[in-house]
């Protein structure tokens, strides 16, 4: 991928599971200076949260230099993790609000590193509802789930 952007480059991501925990898979749909590239994987026992999160860092590995990002999620536990609760679960050394210590916090600090580098704004959508870019991230999470292959189109 081209390290120089012109403008805001939007990422689709979603995650999928068979059972919760159990085989999952990820996705995410990254478009750019009129370029579409897609991303996506799967893990053999995982959760949906896992995956949700997965596809996020996995597109934002993908951007090279520091840029602006509009990250669309239909997860409210990414979108909210990642905007919201994570400023208290550091205050309390990865602890919540019922002191048990945090899920994933390794795919947390790997998100907030991430999003201290890059300027991401995020954004809650709603799923299933006739996102074109939304459907086609869960089409290829599921899918890589479905196949346990790793997939990758570049355009």
């Amino acid at each position: 991928m081209q390290d120089k952007f012109s403008k805001v480059i939007e990422i689709y991501t979603d995650g999928a599971c068979s059972g919760n925990p159990g085989p999952g898979g990820w996705s995410a749909i990254i478009l750019y200076n009129n370029k579409k590239d897609i991303i996506a994987g799967f893990d053999e026992n995982t959760t949906n949260n896992r995956m949700e999160m997965l596809a996020a860092i996995k597109a934002i590995l993908e951007i090279k230099n520091k840029s602006k990002i509009k990250i669309f999620t239909d997860s409210v536990y990414l979108k909210n993790g990642i905007t919201e609760w994570i400023h208290n679960w550091k205050k309390n050394n990865w602890t919540n609000s019922s002191k048990k210590s945090v899920l994933n916090q390794d795919l947390w600090k790997k998100l907030d590193n991430l999003n201290g580098y890059h300027d991401i704004e995020w954004v809650w959508i709603k799923g299933h509802n006739n996102n074109k870019y939304n459907e086609e991230a869960d089409k290829y999470a599921v899918l890589a789930m479905n196949q346990r292959s790793d997939i990758s189109i570049k355009s």
